[in-house]
């Protein structure tokens, strides 16, 4: 380890090759608490490049269980916004699974906001404790499948308590969405840093992900934001591209930001409820855009707006409120 942490001091990044090594050692549990915090410290205080993240990831995804599914998409963020939102990208993939799109969602419980996605989930009825067998039932049989990382990682258990002692972001809010145990090779990653956008893109690339989109919205939002305009970075057959969704060019009409707002658990569930039943809103508008890069990123779709179009028109028909009831208490 010492050579990883002698390159970080001198702020010299670590290649794709040092950076599996380095995360090796941190998953095997080889590594000292001092050694843990001076590689997370370090590595933030550089400033983390796609080489380093792709070795994490690697690593991680290798040690975790694995969900054997084809043909899947993951719609994990990292959250971290600061912005405490309803579960936007959780019910985009909901619905994305109710439009008969195989999800395999990767996610957690609340750690930088209110709600995470294992606890809505909870609150919906929705087992979340799933072993990789009985994942890869459900996906084939309801195109919706959720692994929660806990279980998933229990890798991770040797960096937790140092993670707890830092307090703070570490690259581990990067590499954690990109660690799908199900490999997926296409994804909608929400970012909470715009800077993020490019460096994620080429640590997808180096990962041989086929299509991504990483999104952060100019209101701060890891998600693609009903309120204005959101940046896109596409990855695409190895290839990277930008893009930018406009709001006002989809007449998405979205009232204000504070109807975006989420709390607890229960009230997070209930409004998703509300528009899964067909309630038309800000959340459901928002939720639809996520999901429409959703229905572009499995290749259903190549125009977004009429993605869009497409999500809006399904979700106010109601019918996902008849998915979600197929996968409660299953």
């Amino acid at each position: 380890m010492k050579q990883f942490l002698t390159k970080l001091e001198n702020k010299q990044n670590l290649s794709f090759d040092e950076s599996k090594a380095a995360f090796e050692i941190l998953m095997d549990g080889k590594a000292n608490e001092d050694e843990i915090f001076k590689f997370l410290t370090l590595l933030s205080s550089k400033g983390e490049v796609a080489d380093e993240i792709a070795g994490g990831v690697y690593i991680l995804r290798n040690k975790a269980k694995k969900v054997n599914v084809q043909n899947c998409i993951d719609t994990c963020g990292t959250g971290g916004d600061g912005k405490n939102t309803l579960n936007i990208s959780t019910a985009s993939a909901l619905l994305l699974a109710s439009m008969n799109i195989r999800v395999a969602k990767h996610g957690n419980k609340a750690v930088s906001s209110k709600c995470g996605s294992g606890d809505v989930l909870e609150a919906l009825k929705i087992n979340i404790n799933f072993e990789p067998k009985d994942i890869e039932i459900q996906i084939n049989k309801y195109n919706f499948g959720f692994m929660f990382a806990p279980n998933y990682h229990s890798a991770m258990k040797y960096v937790g308590p140092t993670r707890k002692k830092i307090g703070k972001r570490t690259i581990f809010n990067m590499i954690g969405p990109l660690s799908s145990p199900a490999f997926v090779e296409r994804q909608v990653v929400g970012v909470f840093d715009e800077k993020l956008l490019k460096i994620f893109a080429n640590a997808l690339k180096n990962l041989k992900i086929k299509f991504a989109w990483i999104v952060n919205s100019n209101d701060g939002l890891d998600e693609i934001s009903p309120y204005a305009k959101t940046k896109v970075v596409q990855l695409k057959n190895n290839a990277i591209s930008e893009l930018q969704i406009d709001p006002n060019n989809l007449n998405v009409n979205a009232d204000k930001f504070e109807n975006l707002l989420g709390k607890d658990s229960k009230y997070n569930a209930e409004k998703m409820i509300d528009i899964f039943k067909g309630e038309d809103n800000d959340f459901s508008k928002a939720v639809c855009l996520n999901a429409a890069a959703g229905l572009i990123v499995s290749e259903k779709y190549s125009d977004f707006n009429e993605a869009y179009e497409n999500t809006r028109s399904y979700i106010l028909s109601g019918k996902t409120l008849d998915f979600l009831k197929n996968i409660q208490n299953v």
